[in-house]
C-alpha cells in the first residue's frame, strides 16, 4: 500500500516544484480515468481504480528521476497522455503514480522529408495544423485528435481517419523512431528505430516511458467533406467499397453508416435523412464534383458537400466516425457498446449476412475502410452491439471469429487480448529488459512475471 502523503512529499523533492505533484482526490481521480465506460464489462472492474499521486515531469530528465525514486521504493508508474483511450489503458491497477506527460508538449521541427520531431504530450490537432503550415500533415490520426497525444496515440492507438490511404499506426514505417525510458535503478535512454519500434508502440506504457517522437507525415492535400443517403445498406456499403478501394480517389475517409446510425448524430440531423444509409467521405477537393456524380450513378443522394479549413470547420464530419460514433450512439442509449472488426473482403457481404441473421438489430454495422500492411483496402468495422449481457458480447464475439472476422476485443484491459499483441514476443521481451520488476503499469501484461522483489498487488 502507498502512502499518498509520503509519495508527495518525495516527489515534490525529486521534482523541486509541488505545483507538479497532485494529491486533490478529484484531480487525482479524473488523471486516473481514461473513457472506459464506453465497455460495460470495463465499467463496473475499473470505476474504483485510481492513482495514489499525479506527477507531471517537465523534462526526461525529470522523467528519469521520478522513475528513479519509484523503482528504488516499489511505486507502480502508469504514464497517461489525455485519457481519450477506451480500454482503461491509463488507468492504474495498483495505485502508485500517474505520469501525466502533459507538460511535454514541445515540437522540435518538422524536417524537410516530412518528419515531425515532437516530445508525447504534444496534441494531435496541434501537430496537424504545425504540419500543415509546412506543407505536410498526419497520415493517420483518432477521431480524438482534438484532445489526444502523440504519445497516448503511439501507446494505445491504432489507426483512424487517413487510415484508408496510409495504413495504421504500424504500418509503412509511419513511427520512424522513439525515445524511451526504463525503469531501473538508474533508468536509461534508448533510442529504437525501424522495426526497433515495435517493441513499445501498443504496449499500453507498460514496457518503457516515451519521451521522444519522430513521425513520417504525409504530403498536405486541399479535402473536402461529402455525405452521401442511400436506401439500402447493401448500396451505400458497395459505393463506400467501390471508391475506398480505387487508388484513382484521393481520400481520407470513407466511413459507412447503417441506419439508425446516424439518427444519433444530433448536431448534423438535416444532413441525415430519416430511414436512409449513410457514407462519410473526406475526399480531394479537386474530386468533389466527381465524387457527385460517381454517388448520383450510384442512387446516392449527396445530402452535403463542403470544404474542410482544419479541424474547426463545421460541420466536422470526422467527429461522427471511427469510435466517435460509438460516443455519439451511448449519449442515445447507453445500452450500447461495440466491437473492433476486419472483415475479409472476399466474404464480407457473407460475414455481414450472417451476422444479421444470428443478432438481428442487435448489432449495427458501422464500416471503416482502411489500408492493411499489405497495401490492399479492407473493410474494417467498429460494429454498434446494443448489451445484454457479458455472454451475449462473448457469443458475438464467437460468431465473428467462428465466420473469419477478425475481433479486437474492446472488453478487456489487457494487451495480450486486445487483438493488437504482437506474436512474436517483441513487447514481452522488451518489458523484461526494460521493466524488470515490474512496475510500469502493472496487471496490463499478464503474461509477464516480474524478477526478485513483488511489487504491489491490486487494490
Amino acid at each position: 500500500m502507498n502512502d499518498p502523503q509520503v509519495l508527495a512529499q518525495d516527489l515534490t523533492v525529486v521534482l523541486g516544484d509541488a505545483t507538479r505533484v497532485l494529491t486533490a482526490p478529484a484531480v487525482v481521480e479524473r488523471l486516473s480515468k481514461d473513457f472506459y465506460w464506453y465497455s460495460p464489462v470495463l465499467r463496473p472492474a475499473l470505476e474504483a481504480k485510481r492513482g495514489d499521486v499525479v506527477a507531471q515531469p517537465g523534462s526526461v530528465d525529470e522523467v528519469r528521476a521520478v522513475l528513479r525514486y519509484c523503482y528504488r521504493h516499489d511505486v507502480p508508474v502508469t504514464a497517461r497522455g489525455a485519457g481519450t483511450g477506451n480500454y482503461g489503458q491509463a488507468i492504474p491497477l495498483c495505485g502508485g503514480v500517474v505520469l501525466d506527460l502533459s507538460r511535454m508538449d514541445g515540437i522540435e521541427e518538422i524536417t524537410r522529408d516530412g518528419v515531425a520531431v515532437c516530445e508525447p504530450g504534444v496534441r494531435l490537432g496541434v501537430l496537424e495544423a504545425a504540419a500543415r503550415e509546412k506543407g505536410w500533415e498526419l497520415r493517420c490520426y483518432p477521431s480524438t485528435i482534438v484532445k489526444a497525444t502523440v504519445g497516448g496515440f503511439l501507446g494505445g492507438g491504432s489507426g483512424g481517419i487517413g487510415s484508408v490511404a496510409h495504413g495504421g499506426l504500424r504500418d509503412f514505417g509511419t513511427v520512424r523512431g522513439l525515445e524511451v525510458v526504463t525503469m531501473e535503478d538508474d533508468p536509461q535512454v534508448h533510442l529504437r528505430e525501424g522495426e526497433a519500434v515495435h517493441e513499445i508502440l501498443h504496449a499500453w506504457g507498460t514496457n518503457g516511458i516515451i519521451t521522444k517522437i519522430w513521425l513520417a507525415l504525409a504530403p498536405k492535400v486541399e479535402w473536402a467533406q461529402t455525405a452521401v443517403a442511400f436506401d439500402s445498406f447493401a448500396a451505400a456499403f458497395d459505393f463506400s467499397e467501390q471508391i475506398a478501394g480505387d487508388a484513382a480517389w484521393t481520400k481520407r475517409l470513407v466511413t459507412a453508416f447503417e441506419w439508425p446510425i446516424p439518427r444519433y448524430f444530433s448536431p448534423v440531423k438535416r444532413i441525415c435523412p430519416e430511414g436512409k444509409h449513410l457514407i462519410f467521405f473526406m475526399i480531394a477537393a479537386e474530386q468533389i464534383e466527381e465524387l457527385r456524380t460517381a454517388a448520383e450513378k450510384a442512387t446516392g443522394t449527396v445530402t452535403y458537400s463542403g470544404t474542410y479549413s482544419g479541424l474547426k470547420t463545421i460541420p466536422l464530419l470526422s467527429d461522427y466516425t471511427w469510435n466517435h460514433t460509438t460516443l455519439w450512439a451511448i449519449k442515445h442509449d447507453d445500452a450500447y457498446t461495440y466491437l473492433q472488426c476486419g472483415f475479409d473482403p472476399a466474404r464480407v457481404r457473407e460475414q455481414l449476412q450472417v451476422l444479421r441473421g444470428r443478432f438481428g438489430d442487435e448489432i449495427l454495422f458501422h464500416m471503416e475502410f482502411m489500408k492493411n500492411g499489405q497495401g490492399k483496402v479492407i473493410p474494417g468495422a467498429i460494429p454498434l452491439v446494443r448489451f445484454t449481457t457479458e455472454e451475449r458480447l462473448k457469443e458475438m464475439i464467437h460468431c465473428c471469429r467462428e465466420n473469419g472476422v477478425f475481433v479486437a476485443n474492446p472488453h478487456v484491459n489487457n494487451v495480450e487480448d486486445g487483438g493488437r499483441y504482437r506474436e512474436d514476443h517483441e513487447q514481452l521481451r522488451a518489458k523484461r529488459r526494460y521493466d524488470p520488476k515490474g512496475l510500469l503499469n502493472p496487471g496490463k501484461m499478464p503474461s509477464f512475471e516480474p524478477e526478485g522483489a513483488e511489487v504491489a498487488g491490486s487494490r
